[in-house]
């Protein structure tokens, strides 16, 4: 399943808002597995910030790593192996194993970033290959204007 197909397929919603969140920080993918690289989007969103799920998947994880928060929704319907999405650093509001929609909360932004201001890392999954979360954002259409001659 190619992955243009699945994004068009999930209802997308920005997992900070109001939408769009002022990006703090792109995604510059690594050269390699062990190189350095921003591995998602930094947005940015003061403490306490609900964190929302930006489409229907059932949370992986919810927990602490390396001492911040940590949630990974597994998105559904998104093919083999599946788009998994991971938010830090968080207070988790879900358990592992629970189904949400998009839009449902699923955490708040903890304090304690590596951003200037508080912010969400944002990070998109396949299989062991990051992706540009940014891929999941809704986007205007795309309007041809009139040709004046």
């Amino acid at each position: 399943m190619q992955l243009t197909t699945v994004i068009l397929a999930l209802a997308l919603l920005w997992p900070v808002g109001p939408p769009p969140p002022e990006i703090l920080r792109g995604w510059h993918p690594p050269p390699g597995p062990y190189a350095a690289g921003h591995r998602g989007v930094d947005l940015a969103a003061p403490p306490g910030t609900p964190v929302l799920a930006p489409a229907d998947g059932t949370v992986t994880f919810a927990g602490p790593v390396g001492g911040r928060g940590v949630v990974t929704l597994t998105l559904t319907g998104t093919g083999t192996p599946p788009l998994r999405t991971t938010f830090t650093p968080t207070t988790p509001l879900v358990a592992r194993g629970t189904h949400v929609s998009a839009g449902t909360p699923i955490a708040t932004l903890a304090p304690g970033t590596h951003c200037p201001t508080s912010c969400l890392h944002w990070g998109l999954l396949r299989g062991e290959n990051y992706l540009n979360p940014l891929l999941l954002t809704p986007r205007p259409r795309s309007r041809l204007l009139p040709l004046i001659e």
